[in-house]
Order: C-alpha cells, then structure tokens, then sequence
C-alpha cells in the first residue's frame, strides 16, 4: 500500500487530494498542527462521500525537528506539500507569518525529506502569483516570475528551493505551478467562494449587496477537483519536473460575478460594489496559463468548464443558506 503525507490537509485542496489517493487504496497521513482540528478535513471528506480517512499526525513547518520526527515515524512514499498562508490579501497585512510558514515552512519540509526520506517523492504547490506582471499572453513554465505581493514572493523562494534541492540532491521533486481553483469547498475569504456565497445569500434575501475590490482583474479559474488529479500524475512520472496547471481561458472578476448572479435569476450590476478597503496595494492585471507541458506529459487537462464550476458551487452555498 502505497503511503502519502499532505501537509494543508484541512484546506480544500487537501481534502480532494485525500479524497483521490484514498480512492486508490493509499494510506494517507495528514499533517496537523496543534492550533488546528482533524474536524475540519473529515468534514470535507464527508462532503466528497470518500470512502475511508486521513490519519491525523503532529506536526509543525516551522519546526524542523517535528517534520524529522514525523517523517521518520511515517515513511511516506509520496510527500504533497500544500501548506501555506495563502490569502494573497491577508499577506500584506501578515507579511513576517506569510515568509515563515510559506518560504521557510517549504525550507524546513525539503530539509526534513532530505535528512529522513530521500527516496519519497515530493509535490510542492508552486502558484501563479509568483508570475504577477506576466509578459506575453499565456505563462508556461518557461515564463519569468514577477511577484507582486508578499505571499507570491514567499512561493517564488519555495519553488526555486524545491529545484535547488532536485539538482543538488537528486530529490524527486516536482513544481506545480497552480492557477486559480476553486471548489464548494473553497474558504470564503476567496474571491470566487465570495461571489458564489454573495449570490446565494441576495437570491434569498438575506443580503442586498456584495462589496467587492478590482472587478477588471483577470484571472485563469479551474476546478480543484481536477487540478489534484495533476498533482497525483506529476509523482508517477519517471522522472520529476515543473508544470503549469490551468485551463488556459482567463476571465474577469466581473464575468465571475455575471455567471454567478445570472444562475440564480439576479443582474449582478444592481447589487455588486467596489469597495476601496478590498483593493490590493499592488495587485495584478492578468494572469492565464498555458498547460501544454501538463497536457503533453501528463495526459492531463481540465475537464470542468467556469460555468459548470460557479453553477455548483452557487448551488452549494444556496443549500448552505437555506440549512441556516
């Protein structure tokens, strides 16, 4: 039985990721730190009807003995690195917790695989907010990074870290450069989660409007249900490298909140406001991928479309609402 180690477990890609290996027999450990709760992630579980759990085991990124310890316990064979604090937003006001838990968290976790499982294969959540002001119309691999906030610059030092340590080391480990992917079980301080609950919530009356921040951004959103499946292709693969994950269609922050009104019956631009407390100080134009290398070596492409995405997740946030 083929054994893997996530570390985020309780986040959305975590419980998919879980979801997926668990439904191919493989047994699966979860990291938690003591602040958090195995609640969340069976929760998640619950909501995918996965057959089987996660074993919850001690551990903290910023404590490099701890990763050591648990790795040595555990010996996985497969190490998906998921953790982060990834609210872009949230980054410039926690810029100190964004570098030690994102950079140096990653730091610690390639320190404690090289010391206690150099042969377990190795997956680190790259995203594309390391690529901030993109040249060109699509970001490949091959794309130059341009980060734009503190979080986007912490991944940048992960994802040069985790080849620095495939060179020098001959890690098995690989990049995926994620674009935006989103999911019912998205948290709702993301923007597509925030539009989808704000929809749900006016259809039903129980808001009127849904302060927003830069509605022209635009940005590349798939399914995290898809995108996991990538990450579990990218360690089966004889040898490791780096991949773009994305759809390779970009959209508005208002196209977003188009489709999402228009499924529940409502015109977006009678309820959604731009709020200057939601803008970034440094934000980002556009960013779309070009998943080429993932499709050619993988066999890997997104299978659900935006529309599809938003109408389930909208429906999901509508049962929420009306559960109370």
């Amino acid at each position: 039985m083929t054994r893997a180690l996530i570390t985020g477990v309780t986040g959305q890609d975590g419980a998919y990721l879980a979801a997926l290996l668990l439904g191919k027999g493989y047994e699966v450990y979860g990291l938690l730190h003591r602040h958090g709760g195995s609640e969340a992630v069976q929760e998640r579980l619950r909501r995918l009807n996965c057959p089987g759990s996660v074993t919850m085991v001690d551990g903290n990124l910023i404590d490099l003995s701890s990763l050591i310890r648990l790795l040595d316990r555990v010996k996985p064979d497969e190490i998906y690195n998921l953790a982060a604090q990834s609210f872009v937003r949230m980054s410039w006001d926690q810029p100190l917790l964004t570098t030690h838990v994102t950079a140096i968290g990653t730091a610690n976790v390639l320190e404690a695989v090289r010391i206690a499982s150099p042969k377990a294969r190795y997956f680190q959540a790259s995203s594309s907010e390391m690529f901030g002001r993109a040249q060109g119309a699509a970001q490949s691999e091959a794309a130059h990074f341009h980060p734009r906030s503190p979080y986007a610059s912490a991944k940048v030092f992960a994802h040069c870290l985790v080849q620095n340590y495939r060179d020098a080391f001959g890690l098995f480990g690989c990049n995926g450069i994620m674009f935006n992917h989103d999911s019912p079980l998205r948290g709702i301080e993301f923007v597509l989660r925030k539009i989808t609950d704000g929809a749900a919530r006016i259809s039903l009356g129980l808001a009127t409007d849904l302060p927003m921040g830069n509605l022209d951004a635009r940005r590349d959103f798939g399914h995290a249900r898809d995108y996991v499946q990538a990450m579990w292709l990218m360690l089966q693969q004889d040898a490791p490298d780096d991949y773009v994950v994305a759809t390779g269609r970009a959209a508005s922050i208002r196209d977003l909140c188009r489709i999402a009104f228009a499924h529940v019956g409502l015109d977006f631009e009678k309820h959604v406001c731009v709020d200057p407390a939601f803008l970034r100080p440094a934000d980002v134009d556009v960013t779309v991928g070009d998943p080429t290398h993932a499709k050619d070596k993988l066999g890997w492409t997104a299978e659900t479309s935006l529309e599809a995405m938003i109408a389930e997740m909208v429906e999901a946030d509508l049962a929420r609402c009306r559960a109370g």
